[in-house]
């Protein structure tokens, strides 16, 4: 490791070795039951390949406009500042480039078309949200500047060891570019690399602020009490725009302290008074055991049982870009 993991004074959040969700529901599972789960597990089967339309977003644009790649990677575009979220373009996601899951659909964009990278937002350790191999290609093209919560420099830098790395707690701020900043907020999760680093690295989303509005991305996130949501409305105000996982929730009693379902990802949308919701983390990995369509039908219907317009929250889907227009005017696929 080229870097320690943070050791030190205790935090609402910190007990001096490890990271938790204070307040929340507890995230450790045991290896019973882990055991349980992967035993009982219903296989729900999963197409082996989806097909897409690439597309080639422009080098830079003017307002927001946020193109999904798939699973957790977005291209944000805003304000002259390109920022791609948990990049990853690898075939499998996990320890070994053969051994993990793989890819049911290619990347919305190619990797080879992507417009100058100016930020990383990297909202934690996870295999399918830390891909070494995509940080490594984008530092060779691009060099962006990786912005992380506590403790995932460590295991960034033994692959890529001139990243351009910064690291905050929950709450700090950081300037991108001429009027842009991003925010480090909670997020209801954990981290693990191996065997030997649970919760040593922390977890979160990014409030992200420019000339075109505020933008959210949790990363990955359980609901919870739901109070970290209703604290960000209050410190941040609502978001134009919530980019919200609606995928990997099944089986809830082994989940949901970790991952939301879409009836939680329109709570938390609503909880954070956001205009417009993209959904997010369905679709591009076989993870757990919801079957493929069913994070798209469940979010139709919490919807329409919470009597919210379908409009002002849709699955994202890669290759499609959605363009954001002013508080009060509905966002419009590109």
């Amino acid at each position: 490791m080229s870097g320690p993991y943070p050791v030190g004074r205790p935090t609402d959040h910190f007990d001096g070795l490890r990271f938790f969700n204070p307040g929340e529901p507890g995230t450790d599972r045991t290896l019973t039951e882990v055991l349980r789960w992967k035993l009982a597990r219903r296989q729900v089967p999963w197409p082996r390949s989806v097909s897409i339309e690439q597309t080639v977003p422009a080098r830079r644009v003017e307002g927001l406009r946020v193109t999904m790649v798939g699973h957790a990677t977005l291209l944000i575009q805003t304000s002259d500042l390109n920022v791609l979220t948990d990049p990853v373009w690898s075939e499998r996601v996990g320890p070994l480039r053969s051994v993990g899951p793989k890819r049911v659909t290619a990347p919305g964009v190619a990797f080879d078309d992507l417009p100058p990278i100016d930020v990383v937002l990297l909202s934690h350790n996870h295999y399918d949200h830390l891909d070494l191999a995509t940080l490594g290609r984008l530092h060779q093209r691009d060099a962006p500047l990786i912005l992380t919560p506590l403790g995932n420099d460590a295991i960034v830098r033994r692959a890529v060891p001139a990243a351009r790395i910064i690291t905050g707690d929950w709450g700090d701020r950081f300037e991108l570019g001429p009027g842009a900043e991003a925010h480090i907020v909670p997020a209801n999760h954990w981290s693990w690399r191996d065997l030997r680093d649970r919760r040593k690295a922390l977890w979160g989303g990014f409030m992200v602020r420019t000339s075109a509005g505020l933008t959210y991305f949790a990363g990955d996130t359980g609901y919870g009490t739901g109070r970290i949501f209703r604290d960000m409305r209050e410190r941040y105000g609502a978001p134009d725009l919530a980019l919200i996982p609606i995928g990997a929730y099944a089986p809830r009693w082994f989940m949901s302290a970790q991952h939301c379902d879409p009836g939680e990802a329109v709570r938390i949308m609503l909880d954070l008074q956001a205009r417009q919701a993209i959904g997010i983390h369905w679709g591009t990995f076989n993870l757990t055991d919801e079957a493929r369509e069913d994070p798209i039908r469940r979010l139709a219907s919490a919807l329409l049982a919470l009597g919210v317009d379908q409009d002002r929250f849709e699955a994202g889907a890669p290759g499609v870009a959605h363009d954001a227009w002013p508080a009060g005017a509905p966002s419009r696929r590109v």
